[in-house]
């Protein structure tokens, strides 16, 4: 069982442990990578593993107009964290007075006295304390100080390219999503809470589900080929999404709709994760709704044959 901390106040069996900080958002190749080895740690010198992140995310706390840039929400994350076997998280709200925290202070207050690290798993990159000033160098200097040791593994390389959050981003963003889902590790997924809408894909022949996508990266706009978990009794069901403004309509709020084939029934309220499979084609402005309507059954043609 995974304990859930909402700050630094961990029982005491859990300290003295292996602990892995960062945002992990996406919890990528190049993050198991990461807990891979940690695991091979925690065998070695019988340790527990826990997991240091933070909502929001420093980035979007610092830049307000940052509003679509998550890969992963936090419930996504937290069930990623407890199939790599992680035996605590811990979820510390950023706030105002966290991020004017001086990173030495943050070695000696928190890994130091409220944690008692044993090992620290951190990349490259690390930056922490008050106006980012701490980094993996500020680290490495005070562990003999502080009784813990720095861990910086090499950074996953496919298609000679470094796996990060970041690439990811860019790679849904241009519409990439095969490479994004290659560098994953399994499709993107947005979980979200089916809404009523203004039941034009209805109207037309094909009902949808609507979901606000809420402040998940914003993908390529346009037609993908999915697969729908419905998060009780975890039933897969295939289907076809859009996910964009619906020019055709003169909408303006970006939305997830999404179409499922062979299925009836009421699902306003109901959560579900939707998985992307395959990118089909950018969305565009039809002339009329013949025309778009046309073209959904040519996209299902495509989305039935997806796997």
């Amino acid at each position: 069982m995974v304990k859930l901390y909402k700050n630094f106040n961990i029982n005491n069996h859990h300290k003295n442990s292996i602990i892995l900080i960062g945002n992990f958002d996406g919890l990528h190749l190049g993050h198991q990578k990461l807990f891979k080895l940690a695991l091979s740690y925690k065998k070695k010198y019988n340790s527990k593993i826990g997991v240091i992140n933070f909502d929001p995310m420093p980035k979007m706390y610092f830049n307000n107009s940052l509003k679509n840039f998550k890969i992963s929400s936090v419930n996504q994350k937290l069930e990623l964290l407890k199939e790599l076997k992680v035996d605590f998280i811990i979820t510390k709200k950023f706030d105002k007075n966290f991020s004017r925290i001086k990173s030495i202070k943050f070695i000696k207050e928190i890994l130091y006295k409220k944690l008692n690290c044993k090992f620290i798993f951190v990349s490259n990159n690390f930056r922490f304390g008050n106006k980012r000033e701490g980094d993996v160098k500020l680290l490495i200097q005070n562990e003999k100080n502080y009784n813990y040791k720095v861990i910086k593994p090499k950074p996953l390389l496919k298609s000679k390219k470094i796996v990060s959050s970041t690439i990811i981003r860019s790679l849904l963003e241009k519409g990439d999503l095969n490479k994004a889902n290659k560098f994953l590790g399994r499709e993107w997924t947005i979980d979200g809470i089916v809404q009523k809408g203004r039941q034009v894909g209805k109207k037309i022949g094909f009902p949808t589900c609507n979901i606000d996508i809420k402040d998940y990266v914003l993908a390529q706009p346009g037609v993908y080929a999915v697969r729908v978990l419905k998060k009780k009794n975890q039933k897969k069901l295939s289907g076809i999404a859009n996910l964009g403004y619906r020019p055709t309509f003169n909408q303006k709020k970006i939305l997830l709709e999404v179409h499922l084939f062979n299925f009836s029934g009421n699902l306003y309220n109901k959560l579900l994760s939707v998985q992307f499979l395959k990118f089909i084609r950018k969305e565009k402005k039809f002339k009329n709704v013949d025309q778009l309507r046309k073209q959904i059954k040519s996209d299902l043609n495509i989305a039935k044959k997806t796997k």
